[in-house]
């Protein structure tokens, strides 16, 4: 049984005379110990994907349609005080922008600390000891001198390893994980995704890795789910997306890593506005492969009929897919 299971979620925005669709019928599942990640350029649902999950949108979003199912309850109809208990104590989320997620006024490991306190009802004692340890897991240099310092006092490395304890300290069956390296440079961004993926096994997490980068969820993540404009294109194991994808936005995205002494590709024009979406498929516009019935009619997510494992529950939203234009 799935630990997470997403059906058919659909977000708006209201924007007063208009309203945006930010999160359009996506469908995915998460199992227990798996990781899972969503990729697609930024305005593609990514973010607000994660944050209905979490039931953390702006006043001004609501989901409008569909069910997410956290280990056998639907969370889009529990109240607060349900999501109070599940927030923090059953799934951890670590945010793009340490500096935000933490409060200046407090000193990282009273703010690590109170998670104890709160969830598991610890002593002051007991929550200072445990943050010391977490500090410890999450490889934090100096961890007992480092629980009286300011977030200010910090780089950006370790502030996300703060972050990082906080959204682990009590022991959630699932970690979402929003883009957790942008801030940070190429070093310590290859030093945090070690570090994910070893408190992932070692935890036996569920982890929904969030991403801009392909090349970084094929690093971390056994499974992708790609996202363009507020819809799911294509979901495969990341082996399957990378080595014979079927959509040619997701063909685009691979072509779009740099590779030593190979020209950049990049995928041509902008994505749209989603207060005015395209009809038929929202990637016609920028596909070099599309035809009329593109512009038209609107792709549903057809499973792949190929039987190896390695393409199990390979899914893409394309009418005329990479492979058949192949053959």
């Amino acid at each position: 049984m799935a630990l997470l299971e997403v059906h058919n979620l659909t977000v708006d925005f209201n924007l007063g005379v208009e309203s945006l669709r930010a999160v359009d019928d996506v469908s995915f599942t998460l199992e227990p110990g798996e990781a899972l990640g969503i990729v697609g350029e930024s305005g593609s649902g990514k973010t607000v994907t994660a944050l209905s999950i979490m039931r953390l949108l702006d006043p001004a979003a609501r989901i409008t349609s569909g069910q997410i199912w956290f280990d056998g309850q639907d969370l889009v109809t529990r109240d607060e005080s349900a999501m109070e208990s599940i927030r923090g104590r059953r799934i951890g989320m670590v945010f793009q922008e340490p500096m935000t997620s933490l409060n200046p006024g407090y000193t990282v490991g009273e703010q690590v600390a109170e998670v104890y306190r709160h969830h598991l009802h610890f002593s002051h004692a007991e929550a200072r000891r445990s943050t010391i340890e977490m500090f410890e897991r999450v490889k934090l240099p100096g961890a007992r001198e480092m629980f009286n310092k300011y977030p200010h006092e910090f780089s950006g490395g370790m502030r996300q390893r703060v972050t990082i304890a906080a959204a682990l300290a009590c022991g959630p069956s699932l970690l979402i994980a929003d883009e957790p390296t942008t801030a940070v440079d190429v070093t310590i961004q290859a030093q945090i995704l070690s570090l994910l993926g070893q408190l992932q096994q070692d935890l036996s997490l569920a982890l929904l890795f969030i991403s801009h980068d392909l090349a970084v969820v094929s690093e971390l993540c056994t499974r992708a789910a790609v996202l363009y404009g507020a819809q799911l294109l294509e979901v495969g194991s990341t082996d399957t997306i990378f080595t014979a994808p079927r959509h040619p936005y997701t063909a685009g995205l691979i072509g779009s890593i740099p590779q030593r002494g190979q020209p950049l590709e990049g995928i041509g024009g902008t994505i749209f506005d989603l207060r005015s979406p395209p009809p038929g498929c929202r990637f016609h516009p920028r596909c070099a492969y599309a035809q009329p019935r593109c512009g038209r009619d609107v792709p549903s997510l057809s499973r792949s009929s190929a039987s190896s494992p390695a393409e199990k529950g390979h899914a893409y939203a394309c009418h005329y897919p990479l492979s058949a234009m192949r053959k």
